[in-house]
């Protein structure tokens, strides 16, 4: 299993990892964890040493506890707060990092709190004023809160932890964490992780404040996992819903507890194909940045717990998402960048489980999935469909997609995701009005080969209808 065992540490357990405590290898037995992953056997050690860390490993290989334990234990020799600040790049993974804080910090009775947006900021700076012992935030509304409320604080942290640094460091969130490097402490220990670092890691190296141990997954070539069963199903546009909603509906029969996450591009798209698979009699649940904190959280829970089986999403929950339950992911848009696709089927196959990823690509699409399969340096199997379950469901799909298109186009929901896109380009330093030019005249490109692609197959479905 890669990533998860290796020849050096199979067969090794918490007790093998020098100068861990007792207290913290006896609560993680009592949640059922016994065995170290290679980047928690080779990081954790260093950490309680004081060393600065950069850590990159595959998605599903334990680096949130690679941190977490470290902290903790240092935590329970001197406590106080603020003592350690854990940056991550969207709200979902700030809940879940806490949650895994929590887990094992019981015994040192931790006091955390999580600063990310979509919540009431006034609350969370009377949170940060009671010097909780663990923030876990997102770099946008931690130096909002900074920037307006001179009497917080971070001069005395002893960890700055940065989960997907890689994400974190790509430069959309430049503005935001110079501010908050401004609020640190010169003298503190710097832990960074993510699945995909190569790229960043001298950029990395800078903000360390001491020597920095470097540790790499070496387990496979691979940049994805080898339990994970990784296929593309090639489709004409017009039959790409249909032909995914069959897929879905055939593993929900055979599998009928597993859980299915499903990615595509747009905020209204996961609405559309929500009630798509809701017309079907299939209950699902959407995660994207057009619906309020609570919401998001709501829906979470919901597919966590089980109570629903589907879930379609952005890329909001694309990364460090732990859900075991996920035994299929799928691509209902494969993404232009790899290290994207990298991420998004992470969240299944996890810890040594198998699973499956599933991406649907167009014709005009083969050269970004042969642009994947470089990255990931392994040779995706196509899926046949079967035809006939698509045929079934084929004209269901369409009249129900052209009604909810209808829809949506009659409430605001263009209109508030505009005025939002707007917000963030200015902030951003980039022309509304030149990347609206440049999203048109790329819309154009494609909607001229999805009308060309869309006239053939009807002459060929036409052409078989009289054979």
């Amino acid at each position: 299993m890669a990533d998860m065992v290796s020849e050096e540490t199979r067969g090794k357990t918490y007790k093998d990892i020098p100068g861990l405590h007792p207290w913290v290898i006896e609560q993680l037995t009592q949640i059922k964890i016994r065995q170290p992953t290679p980047i928690q056997y080779h990081c954790i050690q260093q950490a309680l040493e004081g060393r600065d860390i950069i850590g990159a490993a595959k998605t599903g290989s334990g680096k949130t506890l690679a941190f977490v334990l470290p902290v903790l234990q240092k935590l329970s020799i001197d406590p106080y707060g603020i003592y350690a600040l854990v940056l991550t790049p969207t709200r979902e993974l700030a809940f879940q990092i806490a949650d895994q804080f929590r887990g094992v910090g019981t015994p040192v009775s931790l006091r955390l709190t999580v600063i990310v947006g979509g919540l009431d900021r006034i609350a969370q700076g009377q949170e940060l004023n009671k010097s909780p012992h663990v923030v876990v935030a997102t770099p946008g509304r931690l130096a909002d809160i900074l920037e307006t409320s001179p009497e917080i604080t971070l001069k005395r942290i002893k960890f700055l932890v940065l989960d997907e640094a890689d994400r974190l460091m790509d430069g959309r969130f430049d503005k935001q964490l110079s501010t908050i490097w401004t609020a640190l402490p010169d003298k503190r220990q710097t832990l960074m992780f993510s699945a995909t670092i190569t790229d960043r890691l001298q950029h990395m190296r800078e903000l360390a404040k001491s020597e920095v141990f470097v540790w790499q997954s070496s387990s496979s070539d691979q940049a994805t996992v080898q339990q994970l069963d990784e296929r593309y199903a090639l489709v004409n546009p017009v039959v790409k819903d249909p032909t995914m909603i069959a897929v879905i509906l055939q593993h929900i029969e055979k599998k009928p507890k597993s859980l299915i996450l499903v990615f595509t591009d747009t905020c209204k798209r996961t609405q559309i194909l929500k009630m798509l698979l809701n017309a079907l009699g299939v209950e699902c649940v959407c995660l994207h940045s057009m619906i309020t904190q609570k919401e998001r959280l709501s829906s979470l829970a919901r597919f966590k717990s089980s109570q629903v089986r589907v879930l379609i999403a952005t890329d909001v929950a694309s990364r460090g998402l732990d859900i075991p339950m996920v035994e299929l992911v799928i691509n209902h848009v494969i993404p232009n960048l790899p290290k994207t696709y990298i991420h998004r089927v992470g969240r299944t196959a996890r810890a040594g489980r198998s699973g499956q990823a599933i991406t649907f690509v167009t014709p005009h699409e083969i050269k970004i999935l042969l642009a994947v399969e470089a990255e990931t340096r392994k040779k995706l199997t196509e899926l046949k469909v079967e035809e006939n379950m698509v045929k079934k469901i084929m004209k269901q799909v369409n009249v129900t997609r052209q009604e909810q298109e209808i829809k949506l186009d009659q409430t605001d929901f263009d209109e508030r995701r505009n005025i939002n896109k707007r917000k963030r380009l200015i902030l951003e330093g980039r022309d509304p009005e030149e990347e609206e030019r440049k999203k048109q005249k790329r819309l154009k490109k494609l909607r001229k080969a999805e009308q060309a692609m869309h006239r053939e197959a009807l002459a060929e479905q036409s052409s078989k209808e009289e054979a």
